[in-house]
């Protein structure tokens, strides 16, 4: 990797463990030292018999004029250095709305995730360095966050999307930004200049151009030291972490959280209940709410009363209590799909002809609930409505507006409930259908 006498991570031996690679390309300083350094590294240790192939992922958020230009520029260069290139397109309708800075980093991360599903890749690579760490832990700072967001970006962490792991590293982390242009000017790499990064207006920016010049000045090193910072803070944060899954061993119930006992450790120690909510949030994949925020749902939740339900929209997300349990409520979006059944298997389902010879003939489609549908599921049930095999289950009420899937003009199948068992067969060619979650 980039020279440099302070020791630094090595991707070598990952590298010979793994056979596809991907790498974020942006065709920026950074990106481009990092995509030179990962092909040489490849280049060093690939074997007749073990072969590690590149690709190089672009993402087009059409921000700038000269986005066009910019994905030539990163195709060519990907084809220069004889790695596999692909590229999403993110389109923004309103740009003034929000922060776009927020927007457009979390449309990345999912463009990427998707890139890395669809090529098969396990391990992608992304250029942050030691500088973007500093203003990392600086805007963290100043927007009053706690050990959790002061930890930072870490060498490495797994990102799971649709059943698929993907590890995201950052190889460059313990390089400073004057090192990786030592290392372009070496090598005489060629890169291109965001004009955004220039504007001031947006925080990071401001950060860069403004506060840690001024910061090195009064305290040589000061990048190192506040990304040597940002590490102790995530060594504080595993340990935080540990404490809050023994607070919550009667509390935690998967990725939700039971109110009573938790009413009972925030009355014996109220850090360690923050704590706890806090963890419970990141196991959901939600954001760390302000100090103000999380006062407020505390004086929700001593308030409430018992069976009542109580509902937060946050990040995006609604967060509901009932029946005594706090719980994030996912989206029910969707499709229903028909896999198919081994003819050896044993497994009921319905008849493939019957329902190919329907999806020609436009008969299969799904409704909405309307309130008085019956489906029997079991072999010797009644027929049901679904508001009695909804209470059964216990599904919760958010959860009943499920779609429901109809062939024929039958309801055949309702997500969360079960398939019409007198349509179900256990010979012959068979399918069963089944609702995928759509993010």
């Amino acid at each position: 990797m980039v020279s440099s006498r302070k020791s630094k991570p090595s991707l070598k031996a990952d590298l010979q463990a793994t056979n596809r690679i991907a790498l974020a390309l942006s065709g920026g300083l950074d990106s481009v030292v990092l995509l030179d350094t990962v092909c040489k590294s490849v280049q060093a240790s690939n074997t007749s018999k073990q072969s590690t192939e590149v690709w190089v992922f672009h993402i087009h958020h059409g921000l700038q004029k000269q986005a066009d230009q910019w994905l030539v520029f990163c195709e060519k260069l990907a084809k220069k250095y004889h790695a596999h290139f692909d590229f999403r397109l993110l389109h923004f309708a309103d740009k003034a709305q929000g922060n776009i800075e927020a927007r457009a980093r979390v449309e990345r991360y999912e463009a990427l995730t998707e890139l890395c599903i669809e090529h098969g890749v396990e391990d992608l690579l992304l250029a942050h360095h030691q500088n973007d760490q500093a203003e990392t832990i600086l805007l963290q700072l100043l927007r009053g966050s706690g050990v959790a967001g002061l930890s930072s970006m870490p060498l490495r962490r797994s990102n799971s999307k649709e059943g698929h792991s993907i590890s995201l590293w950052r190889p460059l982390l313990n390089q400073s930004k004057v090192e990786l242009e030592a290392y372009a000017k070496k090598y005489k790499l060629n890169w291109i200049e965001d004009p955004s990064n220039q504007n001031t207006r947006y925080r990071r920016n401001a950060i860069r151009k403004q506060i840690i010049p001024n910061l090195e000045k009064i305290q040589p090193g000061a990048i190192a030291n506040l990304a040597r910072s940002a590490d102790l803070l995530a060594q504080s944060q595993v340990l935080l972490d540990r404490l809050a899954k023994q607070d919550g061993k009667n509390i935690l119930r998967g990725k939700t959280l039971v109110l009573t006992p938790l009413l009972a450790l925030t009355k014996a120690d109220k850090p360690a209940a923050n704590n706890l909510i806090r963890y419970w949030l990141r196991l959901n994949e939600l954001a760390m709410p302000s100090q103000e925020r999380l006062e407020s749902w505390w004086k929700d939740l001593v308030a409430v009363k018992q069976d009542s339900c109580l509902e937060w929209q946050h990040d995006e997300h609604c967060i509901r209590l009932w029946r005594g349990v706090l719980q994030v409520a996912l989206p029910q979006t969707g499709r229903w799909i028909f896999k198919e059944i081994s003819p050896r298997s044993q497994l009921l389902g319905l008849p493939s002809a019957w329902v190919s010879e329907a999806e020609q003939r436009g008969l299969i489609e799904q409704r909405e609930r309307q309130g008085a549908e019956k489906i029997q599921i079991k072999p010797r049930g009644p027929r049901k409505t679904l508001k009695n095999l909804f209470q059964e289950s216990g599904t919760p009420p958010w959860e009943r507006l499920a779609t429901l899937l109809y062939i024929n003009d039958e309801l055949i199948a309702v997500a969360g409930v079960g398939v019409s068992y007198p349509h179900l067969v256990s010979t012959g060619k068979r399918v069963l259908p089944q609702w995928a979650d759509e993010p």
